[in-house]
């Protein structure tokens, strides 16, 4: 990124249940690393799937992030609303590359002896990619197919600004992946290529289990024609047991809202990530002007102790 471009960070949630404290966390370093160069801060609500995400999520979303006082230089932009947008993408993705339908299911990807990537994504092998048309028409009949963008035998180096060089081959390591489910549904990937390159955002900050994602992303950009953002993978958030906080595992940050007010989350979340030498309480202008990457801790992120009693 060239020295006089303005930053332009974002945070992009998905609304399937109330934040977690890691959640919070993610923000907050977002919203830090744009703000103390100057820079705009977006919301994303990433809803997708509208039947995992209702909108009473995300409107608890923007509350608990505005009680915290990180809120979007602009309306946030929702991408159960942006359909039009993917699918204009799709269109320029067919013709710079090859798509085709697949028919494999979710039990039959897990069942596979294939290895996974740190997002939890099976490396596909391939197996509907030179369906014949008659097999393809026999198939539909019997399921919807998903729609999956076929990958070159190409590696995608990048360097990330907390965990240094990232190196993938997007063949062996990553496989065809998918860019339109078989419900309809846009993939994540191709979404949050679109929206990244639309709004202009030159700066990623999100959780480490993302980076394995991030070559994806890097190639879908030069296809669809976008820039590429400086990527920051943080630690994860976990408790003290060292488990990673998770929604799926039932951590709920509410109660951190009826018992803590916004300067002591602030200074606990800010403690826990190094960018504090002492558990005290902080606001978030002060975070704002002596924020530094260079502090934050590049092993796990533990939980404060007075916050981890009022999760469950």
């Amino acid at each position: 990124m060239r020295a006089a471009e303005k930053i332009i960070g974002r945070f992009a949630p998905t609304p399937t249940k109330f934040l977690h404290a890691g959640n919070i966390f993610c923000a907050l370093i977002s919203y830090l690393a744009a703000k103390s160069k100057g820079g705009k801060f977006l919301i994303r609500i990433e809803d997708l799937d509208k039947a995992r995400c209702p909108d009473v999520s995300a409107k608890e979303t923007l509350a608990a992030l505005e009680f915290l006082g990180i809120v979007s230089d602009e309306e946030p932009i929702y991408q159960s609303r942006r359909t039009e947008a993917y699918e204009r993408a799709l269109d320029i993705l067919s013709k710079r590359a090859s798509l085709y339908p697949c028919f494999c299911t979710r039990a039959q990807l897990h069942a596979a002896e294939a290895p996974r990537l740190s997002d939890g994504v099976v490396v596909y092998d391939g197996a509907c990619r030179n369906l014949s048309r008659e097999e393809i028409a026999r198939r539909t009949l019997e399921r919807k197919p998903c729609l999956r963008v076929c990958v070159p035998d190409r590696t995608v180096n990048f360097r990330d600004g907390i965990l240094g060089g990232y190196s993938q081959n997007l063949a062996s390591s990553c496989g065809d992946f998918i860019v339109r489910r078989s419900d309809g549904v846009f993939a994540y990937q191709l979404a949050v290529v679109v929206d990244d390159g639309e709004c202009g955002v030159t700066q990623v900050v999100r959780g480490s289990d993302l980076l394995s994602s991030t070559p994806r992303q890097i190639w879908l950009q030069r296809l669809l024609g976008y820039a590429r953002p400086e990527y920051y993978h943080i630690p994860l958030m976990c408790d003290a047991d060292g488990r990673k906080l998770g929604k799926s595992e039932g951590d709920d940050a509410r109660r951190l809202f009826d018992r803590f007010t916004p300067n002591e989350i602030l200074g606990g979340l800010a403690f826990a990530a190094g960018l504090l030498p002492e558990l005290r309480t902080a606001s978030l202008d002060e975070l704002v002007r002596t924020f530094d990457f260079d502090k934050i801790r590049r092993d796990k992120i533990f939980l404060p102790e007075q916050f981890s009693y009022d999760l469950q």
